[in-house]
């Protein structure tokens, strides 16, 4: 994962811990999941997984299934052990088991929930409904931002990407109840059918929160219509991955000469935001659009989109009925999923998202194995060294970017297993009746967490993971990579350690060599040692690792997904060079080991062939066509099954184990393979 202002969403490739003597799995998951009918050559994706595809069908309540969904299953039962011990506590108020305790409560608690309909949004919307002026919209927009309901555009403090030591604010499109643009223009019937049901949706969400029936079906299609304009001068997914592009420095007063009707020392304040002297717009012609539409479209439109945007997040915390609608268009109309979780994996997943911070300080104690850090840190140190061995060996090269390169490589900073300093949530009430609110408090407190950074210096010690997050990233601003300390123990070895294979083809390819790629990577690339947005290449380099990465763009082009919709490779492409990059980096420590070198046989598969189906392993996740689609139109990762067979194409150790020829589908002609790292 790429981390640049936690704007792009993400997969995790982690791993499971111990669940108890009772629940060893005998069988070994590399040789028990494949399908032998498969050719590797063919499909590896198939071939490594297939087989337990076939015995574990998507549940009806999921998107997805496969070894996140393991991952995730084990977490979500350690934190409801967690949240109902910390329930049953009676601890004090204002302790982290009482607030812990208590907002896992108050989830749970759909009798209460049900009687309060939408009374916790009341001030809220009465809020809304006050606006007489432009002036007072944009009050309102802006206190929305405060409490986790941002519509209109985007708002963010973060590091300055060219003054990485100063946290800046920042202004991006927004407002986009569909979230991507293309939602709003593709002609695909899947697109069209989307676009017909949001309109329902919003109609139905107003209704179920006590609007008239005529009123709610007008304001849905004049809510539609004002997004479309938004969504029309808003940027694709591919653009938005230029750093360059989107970094357009300005003082406030030329922002406000280019938008002269958003009043920006009032939305500031409002903001809470003192006399700022600069901004960073991301989309500076998205601005100029919003500042013609809120004198065009009328007051009373963006009143009912307001409103819209403040049910639409927080539909999932009110009663049944909104929640289930909620749940019926953002999970079975875009997703494809049937059926909604039990009550307590809904609850669990909020608890952990909102009080994470205090969740991960018992999950430390309690589940993380002993000496996690130092395991992981061996892992990514031995990735980090064959890395400087690669760059000192290649051809395309020139010496003076090669020892700049080296340079950044030496300066990443792995954080890893745990923060060894908490956030202070002391501030943060939990109540133990009022579900919505606390969601809500919880927002606050991030919000205002945000916000104190304008002004005071970066804290580079910020982790921006828990430790029981199954994921992994790179933040360039800081040149850091982040392993959380749940990548330790792979599923199906539960109570011994797997062998160097898997460990390297998981943990060392798919996260260590995964990270520490993207500081290499066509974003990545462009940040300096310090985490600046700063060029190091010399123009003769800079040309030939585009011409590289081109080709890594035009190879995931012609990658079908679903019903005539292909992998966007230009979109994709960070994540593509990233798994790339990975997959050989732990190739080349694995070589290291003894387990490679003795050409050790485990159950009767070499250590290549062990290895690369170790990395099959490490994307074992199969998706609805409705999920599959959306993640083409969303997401900058490629699905499951070509962040395998993309990388294993290029790589011709691959090649040769598993006799991939001429006439077979993973073959690619030699210039057409990419090399990179």
């Amino acid at each position: 994962m790429f981390l640049k202002k936690l704007l792009f969403p993400v997969l995790g490739i982690l791993l499971v811990f111990y669940i108890g003597k009772d629940n060893y799995v005998t069988e070994d998951p590399i040789v028990s999941h494949r399908d032998t009918n498969v050719n590797p050559a063919d499909d590896f994706f198939m071939y490594a997984n297939g087989g337990w595809f076939k015995n574990n069908p998507i549940p009806s309540t999921e998107k997805t299934n496969g070894i996140f969904r393991i991952i995730q299953d084990t977490i979500n039962n350690q934190i409801k052990s967690i949240c109902v011990a910390s329930a049953k506590a009676n601890a004090s108020f204002g302790t982290n088991k009482q607030k812990i305790g208590d907002f896992y409560t108050s989830g749970m608690d759909t009798l209460t929930i049900n009687k309060l309909g939408i009374s916790p949004l009341a001030q809220e919307l009465k809020n809304i409904e006050s606006i007489q002026n432009t002036q007072q919209l944009l009050q309102r927009v802006a206190d929305m931002h405060t409490i986790g309901a941002g519509s209109m555009f985007g708002f963010y403090v973060s590091q300055d990407d060219k003054i990485s030591s100063k946290n800046t604010l920042f202004l991006s499109q927004g407002g986009l109840g569909l979230g991507q643009r293309d939602y709003y223009f593709d002609q695909d019937a899947n697109a069209k059918k989307i676009r017909a049901e949001y309109v329902k949706h919003i109609a139905k969400i107003f209704e179920l929160s006590g609007v008239s029936k005529l009123q709610a079906v007008n304001d849905s299609k004049k809510i539609m219509a004002l997004e479309t304009e938004l969504a029309k001068n808003s940027r694709k997914l591919e653009a938005l991955r230029d750093p360059i592009k989107n970094y357009n420095k300005m003082s406030v007063a030329k922002l406000q000469k280019s938008t002269p009707n958003l009043k920006w020392k009032d939305i500031f304040t409002h903001l809470k935001i003192n006399n700022p002297d600069s901004v960073i717009v991301g989309q500076p012609e998205f601005f100029k659009a919003l500042n013609t539409s809120v004198k065009t479209v009328s007051l009373s439109t963006w009143k009912s989109y307001l409103k819209w945007h403040l049910l639409d997040n927080y539909a999932a915390y009110l009663s049944a009925p909104i929640e289930n609608q909620n749940f019926y268009f953002f999970s079975t109309v875009l997703n494809g999923v049937k059926t909604q979780k039990p009550r307590w994996k809904r609850v669990v997943t909020e608890t952990d998202g909102s009080l994470g911070e205090l969740i991960g300080q018992v999950y430390v104690e309690e589940y993380l194995p002993k000496g996690t850090k130092e395991k992981l840190l061996e892992i990514g140190n031995t990735i980090r060294d064959v890395y400087a061995e690669r760059i000192k060996k290649l051809d395309w090269m020139s010496e003076a970017t090669k020892q700049k390169a080296l340079t950044k490589l030496s300066k990443i900073i792995m954080k890893v297993g745990y923060p060894d300093k908490w956030k202070d949530m002391s501030t943060v009430t939990i109540k133990k009746d009022a579900y919505c609110q606390n969601i809500m408090e919880v927002a606050k407190w991030e919000y205002n967490y945000m916000v104190h950074k304008f002004g005071n210096p970066v804290d580079r010690n910020e982790w921006g993971m828990y430790p029981q997050t199954y994921n992994a990233y790179y933040n360039p601003s800081n040149n850091e990579i982040c392993v959380p300390a749940c990548n330790i123990i792979v599923p199906g070895f539960e109570g011994k350690m797997p062998d160097d294979a898997v460990l390297y083809g998981i943990i060392g390819g798919s996260t260590f060599g995964h990270e520490i790629t993207h500081g290499f990577d066509d974003q990545g690339s462009q940040y300096d040692d310090k985490g600046n947005l700063n060029n190091w290449w010399t123009a003769e380099d800079l040309k030939k690792f585009k011409e590289k990465t081109k080709l890594i763009v035009e190879q995931f082009n012609t990658y079908e997904v679903v019903n005539g919709k292909y992998v966007n490779g230009d979109a994709t492409q960070g994540e593509n060079i990233a798994d790339l990059g990975g997959v050989i980096m732990g190739y080349e420590a694995f070589k290291k080991t003894n387990q490679f070198k003795n050409n050790e046989i485990i159950s009767g598969l070499t250590p290549n062939q062990r290895y690369f189906l170790a990395y099959g392993y490490a994307w074992m996740v199969q998706g609805t066509s409705q999920y599959l689609s959306q993640q083409v139109m969303t997401d900058v990762h490629s699905p499951a099954k070509f962040r395998i067979n993309g990388p294993l194409s290029n790589i011709p150790e691959f090649y040769e184990t598993f006799g991939v020829k001429e006439n077979n589908k993973m073959y690619l002609p030699q210039e057409k393979r990419v090399q990179i790292w």
